[in-house]
């Protein structure tokens, strides 16, 4: 079973490779869409202080009626905190809005403020490292289970691994047909580090490409359920985003196999144009 199949981390926690993503799903709705996600067998959810929803997707995990142990919920500190004071405080924040005793992991959502993404050259390494201290005090005191990042390169590990003594365990990075950062999934991999693909459909972009709708026809799936699978297929954890229970649904059956040579043609399309969505730091744009 899809829902079943896990990847265990450096520290020996097993983490879901297929979860809900809950980006830009408000926190009046979500609630709803967690607990339809859990009942229709997810057990992994994704969200962050940024998107505003916590409180909202620890009610859908509540009302699912799994036991808690069952679910693997992951958060992110904001993008702009880079120091060990204020990171304590915002995971200790997100416990108390979610109503849970503690988190089975938590991320930095990005190297740099989002402000200076695309922007500006300073790494915050020392930030990080503050912020990262205060991630590691929170599992020691058992708040958290796992500790991990987002959008970190290869210089910004390197400063964690160096500099603290807990390797990260995951780095969820913008990984999708027509955007595969060979390089960094190879270096997050070869340390150690589980890579998590974050819009995995580029935030529907992929949806209107047409090698991946033909590709996706001879499979006889949808674009999404091909999207999805190429992320299954590098051996990352997939984190679509769903709103509604068949696409929920249908994010799951993606029991299929994409040939070898499927799948080098998909690493070969073209960067994907994002469209609206192209203003969002994480597809390139500046705020």
């Amino acid at each position: 079973m899809i829902l079943d199949e896990t990847l265990t981390l450096n520290n020996g926690v097993k983490i879901p490779k297929l979860a809900l993503g809950t980006w830009e799903i408000n926190n009046n709705q979500v609630a709803q869409v967690v607990e339809t996600a859990i009942q229709l067998g997810y057990r992994h959810v994704d969200t962050a202080q940024a998107y505003g929803n916590e409180a909202g997707v620890g009610l859908g995990i509540k009302n699912s009626g799994i036991p808690r142990e069952q679910i693997f919920v992951n958060s992110k500190v904001a993008a702009e905190i880079k120091n060990y004071a204020d990171a304590k405080k915002s995971i200790d924040e997100s416990l108390a809005k979610m109503g849970l005793d503690y988190l089975d992991m938590m991320i930095i959502h990005n190297p740099q403020p989002w402000n200076e993404v695309n922007q500006s050259a300073d790494r915050h390494f020392e930030g990080n490292l503050a912020t990262w201290r205060a991630l590691e005090d929170a599992m020691k005191e058992g708040k958290l289970r796992a500790i991990g990042v987002s959008s970190f390169e290869p210089d910004d590990l390197t400063n964690l691994i160096k500099n603290s003594a807990t390797k990260p365990m995951v780095n969820q990075i913008l990984c999708h047909i027509g955007a595969t950062p060979k390089d960094l999934l190879a270096f997050s991999q070869n340390q150690g580090i589980v890579v998590e693909s974050f819009s995995p459909v580029a935030h529907g972009a992929a949806l209107n490409n047409p090698v991946i709708t033909q590709m996706a026809d001879k499979y006889h799936v949808s674009a999404a359920q091909l999207c999805i699978r190429y992320d299954w297929q590098l051996n990352t954890v997939v984190l679509p985003k769903a709103a509604r229970a068949d696409h929920i649904k249908q994010n799951t059956e993606i029991a299929f196999e994409i040939s070898a040579e499927d799948m080098q043609t998909l690493q070969e399309i073209n960067a994907i144009d994002y469209g609206e969505a192209s203003h969002f730091p994480v597809f390139g744009g500046k705020l």
